[in-house]
Order: structure tokens, then C-alpha cells, then sequence
């Protein structure tokens, strides 16, 4: 009689031996009718890269200062409006100054007393009537009121404010009757006849610049609008904490559309060449080291190291494959160096790579 311990035993191998060879013989069939990977190749071509700098850059006015009030006083006239163009020496506005014209005519009143003075102690001095130390401290008098007088009309021209040179007024703050104190700004001119380019550049591309270099930008508020200009300087001094050296270039600014303080986009052209080109999905990392996978005739995979330069819109410039050489780039993530692929062909069937295949 047959135990109830073993009875179980044997019930359970029963049922599990046909389980096990079902999932074999399931594992085993699955691995032979699992075809080859479908991948997309693209054959290696020379390609037209362009090395250039890329950095973003401000625009800033050629010329460009805040006029503040000298001293305190009440404004009078404003003779500008929000955002005109003014030149060279054009008033802007006038402060009270009645005190200052007043102390003006005194002095002036004086001076021309002095004056007359000191004509006829001249005169006298050269008949012999009066000493030369009467005529000395007469011609003293003189200057001293010729002094005051030219003291009232600096004080004078403190009120009188000008633009230092010709351009666009900023949008007005103030108005007439505003009492300002000494150093409050009053208005802003901006030559923006052209533009001052700042950007800064890695130190590693230094020694690639150098002054009257072509350079083009471009502004948001201008899609597809480039502006060319050329480099104008180079500080000689290099930021220590951004191993970065601030470059300057000059823009030409017609209809003045370029605004200071825009932000733009900067390319500087070094130069180009002809080189071997795939695309960037088919190049891939292990650490610092890069490589591809190339189709050989047989239809493997087989893993290439090469050396990458310069990118161009999706496509990176490669060292160490000749023109021609399929490289894999779709579904270059499953496959491995020795393995059998499929190319993807028209219609979305899958082919054998040879020699013809594309």
C-alpha cells in the first residue's frame, strides 16, 4: 500500500513535468522564430560644416547718458517729448534761475563800473597823477567782478540742461513745476544710431577672434531678420570666475530697430570643410569614447569607434568611416557588435542587408 505522503509527492512531479516541458519547448520555439532586429541605415556622406561661436549677447545704445538735475530747483519749461529725437546742444529743459540772473546783472553792472574806472586811472597813471598801486588793485576790481559775473552765468547754465550730444529722449518723468533735487534724473538720450554688441566667449576660442570680424545676430522681435556687423573690440582682461572674455561688436542700427538692452542671438563664422557625416541618433557614448554601428554585407552589426567634430542640423560630423558606410541610427538601441539586422525597407518591410541594400 502506497503511503499518503508519497502519494502526494507523486501527484505534485505529475503535475508540474508537463508544465516545465511546455514552458521549454514555448521558450526554446520562441527563441528560433524570433527574427533579427529591424533597424534604419543611412550611408555616411560628406556634408558642408560650418565652425562658428554661438553666444548670446546685449544690445547696448552707441552713445547713451541720464541727464540729472545739478541742483535743487523748481522746473520751469520742458521742452522735449516722450521718446524725441533732439540733437547736439538742443535745450531740454529750464529751471528757475531768477535769483541767478539777478546776481548776473549786478555783476555785470559792476564790471562795466570797474571797467570805466579803471580807463581813467589808466589815464592818469600815464600822466603821472595816480600810483601804480591804485591802478594795480583797480585792474583787480576788474577781474574780480568779471569773476562774479562769470560765476552767475555757470550757475545759470546749471538750470539750462542740453543734450550732450544728438539722439532719442527717453519717456518724460517729470513735468513743469516739479521742484527736483540735485542728482534726480530728468532725462535719458540714447544714440542708437548704432549698436554696441556685447557678448562673451569661452576663453578656449580666443585666439579664433579677432577684431573686424564679421559677426551676424538676431532678436526674438525679428524672426529671420539677421543683423551683420563686425567685432570693434576685445577686453584684454578675462573673468576669473567664468574662464569667459567679453567681446564687443558694432552694428549698424537703420530705423533704429534695434533697441539697448535687447537680448540677440550672436554667431561668429570661423570658417568651413567638407567632412563625413551621420546622423547624431546613430553615434553613441561608452564613457569619453564614441562609436557607431555600421551594416556589413552579411547583414551584422559591427560596432566602429570614431572620433566626433562639429554638429549641423541633426547631423554630426564623424572621423574614422569612410563615405558610404551604412551607419544604423533608428533602432541603433537593439542591436549589439556581431548581431544580425534587418533594414527597414519600403513599405515599412524589413530586408536583409547586402550589398545593394539601402
Amino acid at each position: 500500500m502506497t503511503k499518503p505522503g508519497r502519494s502526494i509527492a507523486l501527484w505534485v512531479y505529475a503535475g508540474l513535468l508537463p508544465a516545465a516541458l511546455l514552458a521549454g519547448c514555448s521558450a526554446e520555439d520562441m527563441g528560433k522564430k524570433r527574427p533579427p532586429p529591424l533597424v534604419g541605415a543611412t550611408a555616411a556622406t560628406p556634408h558642408v560644416f560650418v565652425d562658428r561661436i554661438e553666444a548670446v549677447g546685449t544690445a547696448r545704445a552707441n552713445e547713451q547718458v541720464t541727464i540729472s538735475a545739478s541742483v535743487t530747483e523748481r522746473v520751469e519749461r520742458i521742452l522735449f517729448d516722450d521718446g524725441m529725437f533732439v540733437g547736439r546742444g538742443q535745450l531740454l529743459a529750464v529751471l528757475s534761475q531768477g535769483q541767478e540772473r539777478a546776481m548776473l546783472d549786478g555783476a555785470l553792472a559792476t564790471e562795466r563800473q570797474a571797467q570805466s574806472q579803471l580807463d581813467r586811472i589808466k589815464e592818469l597813471n600815464t600822466r603821472g597823477f595816480v600810483t601804480q598801486t591804485l591802478y594795480d588793485q583797480q585792474i583787480a576790481a576788474v577781474a574780480r567782478a568779471r569773476a562774479d559775473a562769470a560765476e552767475a552765468r555757470a550757475q545759470i547754465g546749471d538750470r539750462m540742461i542740453r543734450a550732450p550730444f544728438s539722439g532719442y529722449a527717453s519717456l518724460r518723468t517729470i513735468s513743469a513745476g516739479t521742484i527736483v533735487n540735485a542728482g534726480v534724473p530728468l532725462v535719458t538720450i540714447s544714440d542708437v544710431s548704432r549698436i554696441k554688441l556685447d557678448f562673451t566667449v569661452p576663453e578656449t576660442r580666443l585666439g579664433q577672434l579677432r577684431v573686424g570680424q564679421p559677426i551676424e545676430a538676431l532678436a526674438a522681435a525679428f524672426p529671420g531678420q539677421p543683423f551683420r556687423g563686425r567685432i570693434s573690440s576685445i577686453d584684454p582682461v578675462i573673468d576669473p570666475s567664468s574662464r569667459a572674455v567679453l567681446v564687443r561688436a558694432t552694428l549698424p542700427n537703420p530705423g533704429a530697430r534695434i533697441k539697448p538692452g535687447m537680448l540677440m542671438n550672436v554667431r561668429v563664422e570661423l570658417g568651413s570643410r567638407t567632412s563625413t557625416a551621420v546622423p547624431e541618433i546613430a553615434v553613441l557614448a561608452d564613457g569619453d569614447k564614441r562609436y557607431v554601428f555600421v551594416v556589413t554585407p552579411d547583414a551584422k552589426a559591427k560596432r566602429v569607434p570614431v572620433r566626433v567634430g562639429l554638429r549641423d542640423t541633426g547631423l554630426t560630423e564623424v572621423f574614422g568611416l569612410d563615405a558610404g558606410q551604412k551607419v544604423i541610427g533608428d533602432g541603433v538601441v537593439k542591436v549589439s557588435d556581431g548581431m544580425t539586422v534587418r533594414l527597414a525597407g519600403k513599405g515599412g518591410k524589413g530586408a536583409k542587408a547586402g550589398p545593394g541594400a539601402s
